[in-house]
């Protein structure tokens, strides 16, 4: 897997979100960002994901969606849960995935930062597929981004984000993504 000058990757399934924007002239992306996301909370492998990330989500096909398809979110990769890696935004361009966020001392992480969400939720553990998976795009990010530090949500926006939660294994994730 390869990123081209673009920012997006090789090999991986582009499907174009509307929600980024030019990341501020001199940021540096120096940060790696892991969420997860299920829609509705818990289901799994339905097109929801992709619909919110497009802005197609129908706020009528499910009780949830009525209090979020209005709004504007996307990240740069997401993980499906059968391994399948999908990409929404250029990781040369800004997504819109962190929301209020801080890392050391620094504010809105979305201007330095790539996305990844990872189709899980807080409290069910995540596949092992999606773990080699996100190793690998993480690697390939490191070699086109050397140094980047890596974060969850909920490290970037405290008491206001959870995810990617207690089932997310990270010394599973650090052993694979040296």
């Amino acid at each position: 897997m390869t990123l081209d000058p673009s920012g997006i990757a090789a090999d991986v399934r582009f499907i174009a979100s509307p929600n980024f924007d030019e990341r501020p002239p001199g940021a540096k992306v120096d940060l790696l960002v892991i969420h997860n996301i299920s829609l509705p909370p818990g289901d799994f492998g339905g097109p929801a994901i992709v619909d919110l990330f497009t802005n197609r989500l129908d706020p009528a096909a499910h009780p949830y969606y009525a209090g979020i398809a209005q709004l504007r979110v996307s990240a740069h990769f997401l993980v499906r849960r059968d391994g399948e890696i999908i990409q929404f935004v250029p990781c040369r361009l800004r997504a819109w995935h962190a929301g209020e966020s801080t890392w050391c001392g620094k504010g809105r992480c979305n201007d330095y930062s790539i996305g990844i969400e990872v189709e899980g939720a807080d409290d069910q553990p995540f596949a092992a597929i999606q773990y080699e998976q996100l190793a690998r795009l993480t690697r390939m990010l490191l070699a086109s981004y050397p140094g980047l530090e890596i974060v969850g949500h909920s490290d970037i926006a405290p008491g206001r984000k959870t995810d990617p939660g207690p089932c997310f294994d990270w010394v599973r994730y650090r052993n694979l993504a040296p």
